[in-house]
């Protein structure tokens, strides 16, 4: 399986650089995994297609301001992006950091008044760092949000808001679960009261999530390890809905990725909290374990991302689906439209 397989071509206009002037103004493929059919629609319609009983499970992450600007006590500046914590689930001093300018195990960088130490050169980029305090208390003082490289812009006030989930809580995210941004407190509202029931989990996005690929042979590609966290009620509320033959929906890739490394506990130990770190790769050819339905945006092309929604719908009938998406002129990427895929 190679790279390529997963390449397509998207117009830079239709990649959406800025939110839609209101929160869920986008619109909604409905792709059916069994026969491929395309339907247009709207997001909100979402309340159309999931029924009473189904169990739809959304990322609670927040977040960070993980983009900080340090200077070198001799003056230079660099440019350091919080990726993922590095070491002990409850030490947040330590951080691998993506940087821009060369860095070498020892420097001293401050960021206002705070010290960090370059601890590892990971290689390709990365490095560990060492602050004297709580590095996400650092980046909410310091910080701003961390744009992805293809909006080709500086985060502005708005992005505050905006690239941030209605139901952010748990901070840890270096970039949006972006299948989130188009869910709004009314369409949550509405769902509830249809009678599908709403539960949470947490994964951070970090490495695992937007990391590029850089082998021909997909198999091989090695997945970073996200913390996540599973409530009880979550583990509970999944085996309801697969005790009474309605579907598990999962509110983007990154809880497809929390739900299916997980399956095990989930689905045969009885509930309780469920904490880890995946590094679960899916691609065409996994068979899911626990979601039934995904309600997705559109990725980029070659992205773990894309794959594992290829996965869920199979490549055979996501990737005409995506053909659509670009004739029709939908919007790609974190900012843009969205695809329900039941």
């Amino acid at each position: 399986m190679q790279l390529s397989d997963f390449h397509y071509h998207i117009p830079e206009e239709l990649i959406a650089a800025h939110p839609p002037e209101v929160r869920g103004e986008a619109r909604l493929i409905l792709l059916n995994r069994e026969t491929g059919a395309i339907t247009d629609r709207m997001y909100p319609d979402i309340v159309d297609y999931l029924q009473v009983g189904d169990c739809l499970v959304i990322n609670d992450t927040k977040v960070i301001k993980a983009r900080l600007i340090a200077h070198k006590p001799s003056g230079g500046e660099r440019e350091l992006v919080l990726v993922e914590k590095h070491g002990a689930v409850d030490d947040w001093h330590r951080h691998k950091v993506i940087y821009r300018r060369k860095l070498k195990e020892g420097d001293e960088l401050l960021i206002g008044s705070d010290k960090l130490v370059v601890e590892e050169i990971c290689g390709d980029g990365i490095a560990v760092v060492r602050a004297d305090r709580d590095l996400l208390d650092i980046a909410d003082e310091h910080g701003s949000v961390p744009l992805p490289p293809y909006m080709n812009r500086i985060a502005t006030a708005d992005d505050i808001e905006r690239y941030q989930t209605v139901f952010a809580r748990e901070k840890g995210s270096v970039a949006a679960p972006t299948a989130s941004l188009n869910m709004t407190e009314d369409t949550l509202a509405k769902l509830k009261a249809k009678g599908v029931v709403v539960v949470y989990a947490t994964l951070h996005v970090g490495l695992g999530t937007f990391l590029p690929i850089r082998v021909d042979d997909v198999t091989t590609h090695t997945m970073h390890q996200e913390y996540f966290e599973i409530p009880e009620e979550t583990v509970a509320a999944i085996q309801t809905a697969k005790q009474l033959g309605h579907r598990v929906v999962a509110l983007g890739t990154t809880i497809t990725r929390t739900l299916e490394y997980a399956h095990d506990k989930i689905l045969n130990q009885k509930p309780a909290r469920i904490t880890g770190e995946a590094d679960i790769f899916i691609y065409p050819g996994y068979k899911f374990k626990t979601i039934d339905g995904l309600l997705t945006n559109f990725h980029m092309p070659e992205s773990t991302v894309l794959m594992l929604t290829a996965a869920f719908a199979s490549w055979n009938h996501l990737q005409p689906a995506y053909e659509h998406a670009v004739a029709e002129k939908y919007h790609f990427f974190s900012y843009g439209d969205s695809m329900l895929i039941l």
